[in-house]
């Protein structure tokens, strides 16, 4: 794990602290648990209106002494950045304002990671800070078709896309996961075609199941396409050049992001993302 957090532009302004409180945690799939969250804290929540919004969750380090209730830009303020809480980007694949709840889906693997092993173990009662939401993305309203594509990090953002196209939508999507297990239940327009890819205990992130099933694909000869492709950063290079080279797209036509990268933490990640190497 990286010993010093990401640095930030954000600021408390652009993106307020939300402290909320666990209400339940739900078994998705064998790697996938979602946590429901709400209380007081979420008359502080204000939405956006995209659809893919994420949050930027703190995760206090151990060993370091924070003071209580947790104010995060205080705490960037006034405390060395190697002593800053970690954080982890994650979708909010929905939120209920009748309720006052919103749920975040998180990918498991056992004991690996930062988040995954918090949300595996999370109880009803504990807290969940974070800043946010941002978000980039909505479907383009007159695309004539779309595609997406993404590994389980991206199954969150993805889902809650379908589910926002209008019953006449037309398209694919590509969801590559673990096995039959993991394939969770998608609501989609009935034009718009779901393919689940599974890798059958081969790593995530290690192979070319993803880009070589949207390659492969049987793309309309007219029409324009509306693309939305996050996941793994080594799929997302991949992926680049079918939509760019291959099939000649705009940029304007695609959201092409890669979530995190195989071996690398977020910290470390988000860090390289900002150097010509790290560039998608």
């Amino acid at each position: 794990m990286s010993t010093v957090p990401a640095a930030t532009s954000a600021t408390k302004k652009t993106r307020p602290q939300i402290s909320l409180t666990v209400i339940r945690r739900e078994e998705l799939s064998p790697h996938m648990v979602r946590i429901v969250a709400g209380g007081d804290g979420f008359a502080d929540y204000v939405n956006n209106d995209f659809v893919d919004r994420y949050v930027k969750i703190a995760f206090p380090q151990p060993g370091v002494d924070y003071e209580q209730p947790l104010d995060l830009w205080k705490i960037r303020e006034t405390m060395p950045r190697e002593q800053w809480p970690f954080t982890r980007t994650y979708t909010v694949r929905w939120v209920d304002p009748a309720a006052r709840e919103l749920a975040i889906d998180f990918v498991i693997h056992g004991d690996e990671g930062l988040a995954g092993p918090w949300a595996a173990s999370a109880q009803p009662g504990d807290s969940l800070t974070f800043t946010g939401p941002g978000g980039a993305y909505n479907p383009a309203p007159d695309a004539d078709w779309y595609l997406f594509a993404g590994d389980e990090a991206a199954l969150p953002a993805i889902a809650a896309s379908l589910e926002s196209l209008p019953a006449s939508a037309l398209g694919v999507a590509f969801l590559e996961v673990d096995s039959d297990a993991d394939i969770q239940p998608v609501t989609a327009p009935a034009g718009v075609e779901v393919t689940w890819l599974r890798r059958n205990g081969a790593p995530a992130g290690a192979g070319d199941l993803l880009v070589s099933a949207v390659a492969n694909a049987n793309w309309p000869e007219a029409g324009k396409v509306d693309v939305f492709a996050h996941g793994e950063r080594g799929y997302m290079k991949g992926l680049r050049d079918v939509f760019f080279v291959q099939r000649g797209l705009e940029r304007k036509q695609v959201s092409l992001s890669g979530y995190w990268a195989a071996g690398r933490v977020e910290d470390d990640f988000q860090a390289e993302k900002k150097l010509p190497i790290g560039q998608i």
